[in-house]
């Protein structure tokens, strides 16, 4: 069964089964489970429903693998002739999910 789910400002396509990185669901652990309530559209074939704007009773239950910070990202700010320069670097904190189960 595929869905379309949105979690924290994102939309993914999703199977049973995929692994996705999203930002990080504050408060949990390695090996924790979440439950995605905002289910845009589910099904296939002609069971497919979509959503104005979300399935009413529909969930996705994903477990959560792993928690990591992404790849530094360098910020580098110049004004030339100035002698101004400003050197910042981000990280952002995922999470690694499995999609376990879609239920409609």
């Amino acid at each position: 069964m595929k869905a379309t789910i949105k979690t924290q400002g994102r939309q993914f396509a999703v199977t049973e089964g995929d692994i996705l990185t999203v930002n990080l669901y504050p408060g949990t652990e390695k090996g924790a489970t979440v439950e995605i309530t905002e289910v845009l559209s589910a099904g296939e074939g002609a069971d497919f429903k979509v959503g104005t704007p979300r399935l009413a009773g529909a969930k996705v239950t994903a477990k959560i693998l792993e928690n990591k910070r992404g790849d530094k990202v360098i910020v580098f700010k110049k004004k030339k002739r100035k002698g101004h320069e400003k050197k910042r670097g981000h990280r952002q904190e995922l999470s690694v999910i499995k999609i376990e189960s879609i239920t409609v």
